[in-house]
């Protein structure tokens, strides 16, 4: 007895591949741990233990990257060129910022924490050298200095 019909593509498949391609396409929706994710791309980290953390490292680097560059570049001038170098610099934190999201997407904890870590770090590190600079240009007395 055969199984397919007219009004479905796929269906020349025996039952089980068609089930198996079926759960391949639904997300999980949960939180879970282990090295048995999809990040980003198909087959990456591919189940592979080393390849899942350094997908770690590089999603946290990208996070990281994310608050770095929130710190903004110093548009010297508003030419077209300064305006446009802006915009480029702007648009390059928004696809790490995208691309955050979408590896937290994965639900993966491991995943998550590192994305976290990332964030607070390069937090962290933009404050303290805003605080740095704030100092620089003050004296012991409290008076501004030129810099």
């Amino acid at each position: 007895m055969s199984h397919t019909h007219d009004h479905q593509g796929n269906m020349d498949m025996p039952h089980d591949q068609n089930m198996t391609m079926i759960m391949n396409m639904v997300m999980q929706m949960n939180f879970y741990w282990g090295k048995d994710v999809t990040i980003l791309f198909k087959g990456w980290p591919n189940n592979n233990l080393g390849m899942y953390i350094l997908s770690l490292f590089f999603v946290f680097f990208m996070a990281f990257g994310v608050e770095i560059m929130s710190m903004g570049p110093i548009m010297i001038n508003k030419r077209p060129t300064g305006i446009i170098q802006s915009g480029i610099y702007y648009t390059l934190r928004m696809v790490l910022v995208y691309f955050v999201m979408l590896a937290v997407m994965s639900f993966n904890i491991g995943i998550f924490i590192v994305a976290i870590l990332g964030h607070g770090l390069g937090y962290v590190v933009v404050k303290f050298r805003e605080l740095v600079a704030a100092e620089t240009t003050t004296d012991s007395n409290g008076t501004d200095l030129k810099v």
